[in-house]
């Protein structure tokens, strides 16, 4: 039974692979095409106009601090950034159209520019402003499946900031919330991916679509619908772990050539693993997409073949320019060009659990391991003194139901913190200053705001702290953009990183650098930054694989609770320099360097 099912899979997909075979060339155009068109020219375009609205209000940023002042205050901006947002759904939108319109008329071998486009058209003329919020819901619920079946750039940029599923994972009440909406969102994906087939392929409204793609989808479809999916990513991976092991196990023995000449193969056979790997994941669209639309009696595969000469001619462009400008990056990539080693930075004064965060015994035995600088982070006190403290509240660390705001300094030096089997006294900023001085450790001092902090905190910290801080060399950071703003103001000498949790806009404010979330950080961020000679660290990688990738990525510091781990990743990235290792790390660590 288990091999009869099997077999009726395999064979499903052979039927579109063959398909594929016949208009390979065609089907690259439409990919590489839109990817290139995303890539070059929407995504940035984006970015620049989120950054211009935000520019022209005078506004750096926008967070859960500021989001009810912008909308009472800024409304002009507001309405702006929620135009921009519907523009973006519409663009994603198009995307997909582009790609199920010119997927069925390359399938049955009549595509047509003219008739391309024209549908298109159609299909934006069939949705309505009502639509637009079902259709954000909507793309929000297919981008388990954005990967294998809706593959576009733009939808890949949409995820959850890892720190915030980090932060839930370590409630089991949170926790539980996150598996069961996950659970939802996949099953109300699966059941309503026929969708956009049936709106952009037979013109209906979203509403009218979603109810179809319901009804398509019961009666145990949808397993069917998974099953294939799964079998044909798996046969994927499995195609893309031969050949990338056959590349890497020949490049090992080309490593042995002399430098200069293995240098040319590694470029060579690194661009012939971006092409596979290209080449696999529009197949891997292709076959997706005519697995889910088999349903629809208005999508039926041609097996006459029609020659389209202009298409194919494009195809080889494209291929050619994407070639082009990977073999580049292959070469920067290879010699290491403008690579540096980052800063090491230990996450509140720890490294792998050794101890109670920002704690001096923590500090003592964190020191040891030599980073560059120690993070650290401040709260102001009852008495207008400052705590080295993250929590606003004591109750999980100590059990006490307090804000450091309730207590005085005093109060707060005499409480023991009670972490990982470790214990240790809470510590006054003079205390650990003190600590940090006698072993010769650089601070990363993190300065924590409250609605409940003095109105002349920042004039405090800086008459007290701001002269050692310089002389030093320490450096100062910050979650709310007002600390950046103030301390700039009160101090320009003061080294300042603004903190952001995550990155739709490039940087623009009176920051000295920048302290970026690793999971929505990119290439592009970190280049515009250090354009305007602005570091920007990685916050908080701990994953040797994010680490090297961060490396990569030439971010100026990396921020971490295993200070070790990332001691001998960089090691490792310094000490293992054939090209046999560097096309595996690209394999490995860089699988969406080229998209991203």
């Amino acid at each position: 039974m288990e091999d009869r099912f099997l077999k009726n899979i395999f064979q499903e997909i052979n039927r579109y692979a063959n398909n594929f075979r016949k208009y390979w060339l065609q089907y690259i155009a439409l990919f590489i095409g839109i990817d290139l068109f995303t890539q070059v020219l929407i995504i940035p375009l984006f970015r620049y106009l989120t950054t211009a609205i935000l520019k022209a209000s005078a506004i750096p940023f926008i967070s859960y601090q500021n989001i009810i002042t912008i909308i009472s205050t800024h409304t002009l901006m507001f309405l702006c950034l929620i135009l921009e947002l519907i523009v973006l759904l519409l663009v994603i939108y198009g995307e997909f159209s582009l790609i199920l319109l010119g997927i069925r008329e390359i399938s049955q071998g009549r595509f047509s520019f003219r008739v391309l486009f024209r549908e298109l058209w159609q299909s934006y003329r069939s949705v309505r402003i009502g639509s637009v919020l079902l259709l954000a819901v909507y793309f929000l619920l297919i981008v388990p499946f954005a990967d294998l079946v809706y593959r576009t750039p733009l939808l890949a940029k949409v995820q959850i900031p890892e720190f915030i599923l980090d932060f839930m994972t370590r409630n089991i009440w949170l926790a539980s919330g996150l598996i069961i909406f996950y659970l939802l969102a996949f099953i109300l994906g699966i059941r309503l991916i026929l969708t956009l087939p049936i709106m952009i392929y037979q013109r209906k409204k979203t509403f009218l679509a979603m109810k179809e793609s319901w009804n398509l989808t019961s009666r145990k479809y949808w397993w069917k619908l998974l099953s294939r999916l799964l079998v044909l990513g798996f046969s994927a991976s499995i195609i893309l772990l031969i050949f990338n092991l056959l590349i890497y196990l020949c490049q090992l023995g080309l490593d042995r050539l002399p430098r200069n000449v293995s240098f040319i193969f590694a470029v060579f056979n690194l661009l012939l693993v971006q092409l596979v790997s290209e080449l696999v994941a529009i197949w891997i669209s292709i076959i997706s997409l005519l697995i889910v639309v088999a349903p629809l009696k208005s999508f039926k595969l041609q097996s006459k073949v029609k020659k389209t000469i202009k298409l194919k001619v494009l195809a080889l462009c494209l291929m050619l320019v994407f070639a082009l400008a990977a073999g580049a990056n292959n070469v920067l990539y290879l010699k290491e060009i403008d690579m540096q080693r980052p800063l090491t930075i230990s996450h509140r004064g720890v490294s792998d659990k050794n101890g109670v965060q920002n704690t001096i015994p923590a500090l003592k035995k964190t020191a040891k391991l030599h980073p560059d600088y120690v993070e650290i982070d401040l709260h102001e006190t009852k008495d207008k003194q400052f705590v080295v403290m993250h929590d606003e509240n004591l109750k999980q660390l100590a059990g006490i139901n307090k804000t450091p705001k309730d207590l005085t300094l005093k109060q707060l030096t005499r409480i023991t913190l009670r972490e990982d089997g470790h214990r240790a006294k809470i510590a006054s900023f003079d205390q650990y200053l003190k600590a940090a001085a006698k072993i010769k450790q650089k601070l990363l001092i993190e300065v924590k705001t409250t609605p409940n902090d003095s109105t002349k905190m920042l004039q405090n910290f800086n008459k007290k702290y701001g002269k050692l801080i310089i002389k030093r060399k320490y450096q100062v950071q910050s979650l709310d953009y007002r600390v950046i703003e103030g301390l700039h103001q009160i101090n320009p000498k003061l080294f300042v990183l603004y903190i952001q949790p995550y990155n739709f806009t490039y940087p623009q404010s009176v920051a000295n650098g920048y302290y970026m979330e690793y999971s929505t950080l990119n290439n592009d961020f970190i280049w515009q930054a250090q354009l305007q000679n602005k570091p920007v660290y990685a916050w908080t990688v701990n994953a040797p694989n994010m680490m090297m990738k961060m490396m990569y990525d030439n971010v100026n510091g990396i921020i971490t609770d295993q200070l070790a781990e990332l001691n001998e990743t960089i090691k490792d990235f310094e000490d293992n320099q054939s090209y046999a290792n560097k096309l595996l790390n690209f394999i490995l660590i860089l699988p969406n360097e080229s998209a991203s």
